[in-house]
C-alpha cells in the first residue's frame, strides 16, 4: 500500500478483539500500518494477529484491561520497545 497515509505508522488499537476495534486494526494493517492489538481477550487477539500477518504486515498482541493503569503503561512501553514510537 505505498502512498497510503497509514503506511509504516504505528497504531495501538484498543478493543481490537471484536467489532469496530477488530475492523479498524485490519483496515489499518491493510493500509500498511504496524498494529498493536489490545483487549482483554488474548485468544481473539491472536487470531486477528495471524490474519494481519497473512497480509504481510506486523502486529503484536497485548492482552490489556484499559481500566488498569499498570497494564496500559506496560502496553505502551512494549509498543515503544517494538517500534520506537506511537503514531495512532
Amino acid at each position: 500500500m505505498k502512498g497510503s497515509f497509514f503506511q509504516d505508522k504505528v497504531a495501538i488499537i484498543t478493543g481490537a478483539s471484536s467489532g469496530i476495534g477488530r475492523d479498524t486494526a485490519l483496515a489499518l494493517a491493510r493500509q500498511g500500518a504496524f498494529v498493536a492489538l489490545a483487549a482483554r481477550r488474548g485468544a481473539a487477539l491472536l487470531e486477528i494477529a495471524e490474519e494481519i500477518k497473512r497480509q504481510g504486515r506486523n502486529a503484536i498482541v497485548m492482552p490489556t484491561d484499559v481500566t488498569q493503569r499498570e497494564q496500559v503503561e506496560h502496553m505502551v512501553q512494549a509498543v515503544l520497545t517494538q517500534w520506537g514510537r506511537v503514531d495512532i
